[in-house]
C-alpha cells in the first residue's frame, strides 16, 4: 500500500479523487483498507487547513430553539425567568456557567460553543 501524507493542494485533491474511486470498496478488503486510510489521511488534512469555527453561543441556542419548536418559555428551566430568558437572548445579559451546564445537558449544545466569546458583530 503506497500512501503518503497529504502535503498539498494538489495532494489533498488527488486524494479525494481516489477516495471517491473507492467508495465502493468492501471492508476487510485491501481497498477498504486503503479507503480508511486515505479518509484518516483527508480528515487530518481537513482539520488543519479547514478548521471550522464555533457558532456563537446565542445563535446556537437560538438555532437548536428553532429546530425543536422551541419557544423562550421552554427555556426557563435552563436559563431562569422568561425576563431572563429575554434578556440573554437578546444579549443585554451573558450565560452563566450554571445557565452553560443547563442548556449542554438540555439542549445537546456543545460546551465549548457556549462558552466562546459571544461574536461582537451580533451584539445589540
Amino acid at each position: 500500500m503506497d500512501i503518503r501524507p497529504i502535503r498539498t493542494d494538489a495532494d489533498y485533491r488527488a486524494t479525494l479523487a481516489e477516495i471517491e474511486a473507492l467508495m465502493m470498496a468492501q471492508p476487510d478488503t485491501p481497498e477498504g483498507d486503503r479507503l480508511d486510510v486515505l479518509v484518516t489521511l483527508v480528515e487530518a488534512y481537513e482539520r488543519d487547513h479547514f478548521p471550522l469555527d464555533l457558532p456563537d453561543p446565542i445563535e446556537a441556542v437560538k438555532f437548536a430553539m428553532e429546530q425543536r419548536g422551541l419557544e423562550p418559555k421552554d427555556l426557563e428551566p435552563m436559563i431562569g425567568r422568561r425576563n431572563r430568558v429575554y434578556e440573554v437572548l437578546n444579549r443585554k445579559r451573558p450565560l452563566t456557567l450554571n445557565m452553560v451546564r443547563s442548556l449542554h445537558q438540555g439542549l445537546g449544545i456543545p460546551a465549548e460553543s457556549l462558552i466562546k466569546v459571544p461574536d461582537s458583530s451580533h451584539m445589540a
